[in-house]
């Protein structure tokens, strides 16, 4: 198979993120179904916590097996230093987001609110900013899964880089879903120019990472985009978790996790079973 096919194959499973996305359009959806959607987006980030730290570990894991402490430590560090920056960084972010919103706000009450009313639609709601940020996470655990595809092709062994894109492709789909769900709970319709930028980011990474990886071979790399994703994802697993306090309705959350937990690790099978 040529690299060109396998870009292209790589692209197709990235950009399967699309078939979850349209659920962010819902109309108006009742509090137990925005609860519902919240909670599923739980249990799917959960799992994706798990499985990205599952792999960033790996090779650390072996290289304490084989008694090799430079690697020890060097992918030790990077897995710290990533995790670090994707949970930190985000606070940070969120807080400046805060302030700009803020900020935009006070203008717009102000004396010149008619001159600065422009401003309003750039500034992004909790929901909008929630979305974002699990679209950039899974993006970077999107960009490992395309080192992945690419390194498999690159080492000849095509079969395996087959299934993992039949395997990350199902799961995308599933991410997508996960991206949108914060959005569908707070009953915010995004447009579809705004579906297909989130959609971008989180699952053109994955056609980017398959370029890459037919090119470049290294696990510290990898470890880096996987450290960063799981960071970034956790963050908005707890700020998801909030929301849902919010909502009040512990039954129909905790099912939505557990069917959220159940959805990644059936998704997830084709992977496993292609030795990823």
């Amino acid at each position: 198979m040529s690299s060109a096919n396998i870009a292209l194959l790589g692209a197709i499973a990235g950009f399967t993120i699309y078939l979850g996305l349209p659920i962010g359009r819902l109309r108006k959806p009742t509090p137990r179904l925005k609860a519902g959607l919240n909670a599923v987006a739980i249990g799917i980030l959960i799992f994706l916590v798990w499985d990205v730290l599952t792999h960033a570990w790996e090779p650390t894991d072996e290289a304490l097996g084989n008694h090799a402490w430079g690697t020890v430590a060097s992918g030790g560090a990077t897995l710290a230093a990533g995790l670090a920056i994707g949970l930190v960084g985000l606070v940070h972010y969120d807080g400046w987001i805060a302030r700009r919103r803020q900020a935009a706000a006070e203008r717009l009450a102000g004396p010149g609110a008619a001159a600065t009313t422009e401003l309003a639609p750039k500034v992004r709601s909790q929901a909008s900013s929630l979305a974002l940020m699990i679209a950039t996470g899974i993006g970077l655990h999107n960009f490992a899964e395309g080192l992945a595809i690419g390194n498999s092709a690159a080492q000849g062994e095509l079969s395996l880089a087959v299934l993992l894109i039949i395997g990350f492709g199902l799961h995308n789909a599933t991410e997508g879903f996960g991206i949108v769900a914060p959005l569908a709970a707070e009953g915010e319709r995004p447009s579809w120019v705004t579906l297909l930028w989130l959609g971008l980011i989180g699952g053109g990474p994955t056609f980017l990472g398959t370029l890459v990886g037919q090119h470049l071979v290294n696990d510290t790399l990898s470890i880096a985009f996987l450290g960063l994703a799981a960071g970034s994802i956790l963050y908005v697993v707890i700020e998801l978790l909030a929301v849902a306090r919010k909502a009040a309705l512990k039954t129909i959350t905790t099912w939505g996790i557990l069917a959220g937990l159940l959805l990644g690790f059936a998704t997830d099978a084709v992977v496993t079973a292609a030795g990823a």
